[in-house]
C-alpha cells in the first residue's frame, strides 16, 4: 500500500480459531508471539492507525468446533471458550483507545438461517446467559447476537459492529427479515459481502481447490446493468435487506481484485473481474442505497490483489478521491 501510495481508511483483518478447539494450528489470540494472548489486535490496531486508517476485525470463530453446523452454538465446553474470546477481543480492541469496525461470524448467519425451525432464530438452543453480562439475554441465537452487541458495548464503547447476512440461504427478504429476528437491526451497520473469489477464477475449465463446488454460473456482472448477474440486482437486493434492518448504513466487505476482460477465466493471481472498476466509477449509486464504505480484498490466496493487479486499484482509488461521492445525511 505505501509503495503504491495507497492510503485506506479502513484495514482489515480475519480473527480465526477458538484456542482448543481448532486442529494443528493456535486461535488468534496467540498470533502474536511474545505478547499477552490477544495481543495480536493490539500490534495491528497500532499498525493500522501508523496508516492513518481504522482497523476492521472479522471475528471467524464458529466454525471452529463444526463448520456450518449450528448446534456449536448449544455446546457448553466450545461457547465457554468462545464468550472468553469474544470478550477478550473487544477489551483488547477497548484498550486501544481507537474507533474500530467488527464484522461479527460471517457464514454462520446463513446457516443458522437454513436450519432454524419455522425460520424462527429463537428456536436455536445456544449457551449465553452463563456469560455474567449477558444474563438477561436469551439462551438462543438470539441471545448470541445480543450478547455479541452487549460485550462490545461493554468493553470496547468506541467500536461498531456489523453482522453480514448470507443471501445463498435465502431471497433477500426472507434474509432481511431472519436477520431482524436475530436482532441484527441493533447493530451499527449491515456487511453485504461482494464475493469472496474473483469471477473469472469460476470460469476456468477446472477451478482451483478455493474456487472448486461454486456452480454453473455466469460469475462476470454485467457493468451495462442488463444481463443477469448485474450490479444493478446486487444494488436492489442489498436495499431489500436494509429495509428489514433500520435502513442501517452497509459495509460491502471482501470485494474481489480483479480486472476486467472480455476473455472469461484468467490465471492464478490474474482473474478477470470488474467489481473494483464498476464500485469506483459508479460511486453514488453505492453511497445513493447507504452504502458507507467499500472493503477491498482477495477472499483467497490466488486470487487477484494490488500486487499482481498491474496498478488498477491504485489508479482508480486515486482517481475516486479527487472526485468521491457524497455520503447521503
Amino acid at each position: 500500500m505505501k509503495a503504491q501510495q495507497i492510503a485506506p481508511d479502513v484495514i482489515e483483518h480475519y480473527l480465526v480459531g477458538v484456542t482448543g478447539f481448532n486442529s494443528g494450528y493456535n486461535g488468534w489470540p496467540q498470533w502474536q508471539y511474545g505478547t499477552p494472548d490477544g495481543g495480536f489486535v493490539t500490534v495491528f490496531s497500532g499498525d493500522v492507525a501508523a496508516m492513518g486508517a481504522v482497523p476492521m476485525f472479522t471475528l471467524f470463530q464458529m466454525p471452529s468446533l463444526r463448520a456450518g453446523d449450528v448446534t456449536v452454538i448449544n455446546d457448553a465446553p466450545f461457547m465457554a471458550a468462545y464468550w472468553a474470546q469474544v470478550k477478550l477481543m473487544y477489551q483488547k480492541i477497548g484498550a486501544t483507545g481507537q474507533p474500530a469496525l467488527v464484522n461479527l461470524e460471517p457464514d454462520f448467519w446463513g446457516f443458522a438461517e437454513g436450519s432454524a425451525p419455522g425460520g424462527d432464530p429463537a428456536k436455536l438452543p445456544a449457551r449465553v446467559s452463563t456469560v455474567p453480562e449477558c444474563a438477561s439475554q436469551p439462551n438462543t441465537a438470539v441471545g448470541v447476537v445480543g450478547c455479541l452487541l452487549t460485550l462490545g458495548r461493554t468493553y470496547a464503547p468506541k467500536a461498531r459492529m456489523g453482522f453480514p447476512p448470507s443471501l445463498w440461504s435465502g431471497n433477500p427478504n426472507a434474509t432481511g427479515t431472519f436477520m431482524a429476528k436475530l436482532g441484527a437491526d441493533k447493530a451499527d451497520f449491515i456487511v453485504a459481502q461482494t464475493s469472496d473469489r474473483d469471477a473469472g477464477c469460476f470460469e476456468v475449465p477446472t477451478p482451483v481447490d478455493e474456487c472448486a463446488g461454486r456452480g454453473n454460473g455466469p460469475f462476470y456482472w454485467d457493468e451495462n446493468n442488463v444481463t443477469t448477474p448485474n450490479f444493478n440486482q446486487s444494488l436492489n437486493d442489498w436495499s431489500t435487506v436494509r429495509s428489514h434492518l433500520g435502513n442501517l448504513p452497509i459495509l460491502f466487505w471482501q470485494t474481489p481484485m480483479g480486472v476486467p476482460s472480455t476473455t472469461p477465466g484468467g490465471t492464478s493471481g490474474q482473474y478477470r473481474d470488474n467489481r473494483v472498476h464498476y464500485m469506483l466509477t459508479h460511486p453514488t449509486q453505492y453511497t445513493g442505497i447507504g452504502v458507507f464504505g467499500i472493503v477491498f480484498s482477495p477472499g483467497g490466496a490466488l486470487q487477484t490483489s494490488i500486487a499482481t493487479d498491474g496498478g488498477q486499484f491504485a489508479n482508480l482509488f486515486k482517481a475516486y478521491l479527487a472526485n468521491p461521492a457524497p455520503f447521503p445525511q
